[in-house]
């Protein structure tokens, strides 16, 4: 199985930016994507951020409208490490984050089978 462990939360004042980590373990060479979640008390889980990857090198990277334009998800292959750099944070970014590894050959929002535990992130105004 794959374990994928995120970190990097915190707190941080609104406008200011935090840089998630998510380390997996495993075989993760067929696992292709790579993705950032998260959920907010009493609401359902959202896709924020997946990375596709192709031949050992980054395709294109797929965004929620949420974040687009202010959080860029990467990838080290090497490192078998992904990042969530998330700046222009908002109070509404506040929630619970988790990194997740798709399925072989899988990318959609519904394709994430392995998860982490989760990681904290609150924003404030």
């Amino acid at each position: 199985q794959v374990q994928v462990v995120e970190s990097g939360g915190g707190s941080v004042q609104s406008g200011g930016s935090l840089v998630l980590s998510c380390a997996a373990s495993g075989a993760i060479g067929r696992h292709r994507c790579m993705g950032w979640f998260r959920q907010a008390p009493g609401q359902k889980r959202e896709g924020i951020a997946r990375i596709v990857t192709s031949a050992g090198s980054q395709l294109y990277q797929l965004y929620a409208d949420s974040v687009k334009g202010r959080f860029t998800i990467s990838r080290d292959i090497a490192k078998a490490t992904v990042y969530l750099d998330m700046n222009s944070l908002k109070p509404e970014d506040t929630a619970m984050y988790y990194c997740a590894a798709s399925t072989p050959g899988g990318c959609g929002w519904s394709d994430f089978a392995y998860w982490g535990q989760g990681t904290q992130v609150t924003v404030s105004s």
